[in-house]
This record gives C-alpha cells, sequence and structure tokens, in this order.
C-alpha cells in the first residue's frame, strides 16, 4: 500500500476565517421588552449575557422584531436589515 493512501486525511483550515457570536432578532426584541431599550449595542449584549465582551457579534434574521430600536453590531445578515429597518429602526455596523 503506498504511503499517501495509508495516512490518514486531514482537511484545510482557513487562518482568515472570521468567527461571529450569533444574536437573532427574537433575542434583541426580548431584551428591548424587558428592559426598554431605544439603542442596543455591544455593552447590552455583554449585560444580557448573549455574547463576550471579546466577540465579533452578528445579527441574524431569526424572529420577529416589532420595537423602532438603533442596533449596532459588527455584521448584519440581509434579512436582520432588512427587518430592523422595516421596524423604523437603524442598524449600525462598527
Amino acid at each position: 500500500m503506498p504511503l499517501q493512501r495509508r495516512l490518514p486525511k486531514f482537511g484545510f483550515k482557513n487562518i482568515n476565517r472570521v468567527e461571529y457570536q450569533v444574536v437573532n432578532l427574537s433575542d434583541i426584541q426580548a431584551l428591548v421588552e424587558k428592559k426598554e431599550l431605544q439603542k442596543v449595542g455591544l455593552a447590552e449584549f455583554v449585560a444580557a449575557g448573549l455574547t463576550s465582551g471579546k466577540e465579533l457579534v452578528k445579527v441574524l434574521g431569526n424572529g420577529q422584531l416589532t420595537a423602532k430600536v438603533d442596533v449596532e453590531a459588527n455584521a448584519f445578515s440581509k434579512s436582520a436589515e432588512a427587518a430592523i429597518q422595516a421596524a423604523g429602526g437603524t442598524a449600525t455596523k462598527i
């Protein structure tokens, strides 16, 4: 058996990959209802226990957002950005 067939196979690890901590619109809606916020940013996510302070945050469009709120995060999905703007708020990338 040749050497290349005897050795185990392993994959490629991309060194340029960016890991995001995920926050859904439903999490933001629950946070706004609980604390009656008008602006939600990284500090509010950390205080609520959704992320730690050192992670990048990406907002995804899972759930409903009915409150007019200004959201600050490192990245947004297209559906999340559209839902925030449809509710009357703004999505600001940091």
